[in-house]
């Protein structure tokens, strides 16, 4: 992508946006994940917590990128945790990034077609919209659960294709993970930025071969 992440979004036709880290805080599932799961893991499993968080990285690691990752039900039968509840325990640490409701209020007045574009299972999915109201500025929500591909999968970007009819050349795609702009950019969308900064608790993100923006509003005219 040549031009500028501000240009891009005044001369596309879709808009697809990722969900955690690009719109909703990361910091959430970062807790959830690293901290709560593997908490709970040990207290049933008599680990310490730096066992029980070795053990589940393990896990974690071996199928990330493919959707049993990004599964509750997977993790439910795996873990013996009900991650499902967990969720809704902690539901309120689920909010926006900084900027992010603002952005959504303006796209969504504009003439531009806007996607949600998650690999979120659809448990999380419905919890963060009913927390936040995200879905409410969106023309589609598309959970990759929905394909039976994650993002990081072309067979993925064929099902979507599909199923909203998009124009490659002229979406613009915004999501914090690296090789799921990467699978984008295979498939042939043209017009790709990152999300420098999912996570408010952790520090800004160097690096990526895609143009950044801190966060989504950074793409609006200033």
């Amino acid at each position: 992508m040549n031009m500028d992440p501000q240009s891009a979004l005044q001369q596309s036709t879709t808009l697809m946006l990722d969900m955690d880290g690009t719109l909703l805080d990361l910091a959430f599932d970062n807790y959830m994940w690293k901290e709560l799961v593997p908490r709970r893991y040990a207290a049933q499993n008599d680990l310490s917590f730096e066992e029980a968080r070795e053990l589940l990285m393990a896990k974690y690691k071996a199928v990330q990128g493919d959707l049993e990752w990004y599964c509750l039900d997977h993790w439910c039968d795996r873990l013996g945790i009900d991650v499902v509840q967990l969720h809704h325990d902690v539901s309120h640490r689920i909010g926006y990034l900084p900027g992010a409701l603002e952005f959504l209020r303006q796209v969504h007045d504009q003439d531009i077609r806007v996607l949600l574009v998650t690999n979120a299972h659809r448990d999380t999915l419905a919890l963060k919209d009913a927390i936040t109201g995200l879905g409410d500025y969106f023309d589609g929500l598309h959970s990759s659960h929905d394909f039976g591909f994650a993002k990081e999968s072309q067979e993925f970007w064929c099902a979507l294709q599909e199923e909203v009819d998009f124009d490659p050349e002229t979406t613009l795609f915004v999501d914090d993970s690296q090789p799921v702009l990467q699978s984008a950019k295979t498939y042939g969308i043209g017009r790709l930025v990152t999300v420098t900064h999912p996570d408010t608790t952790a520090p800004v993100k160097q690096g990526s071969e895609f143009r950044g923006v801190e966060r989504v509003a950074d793409m609006l005219p200033s």
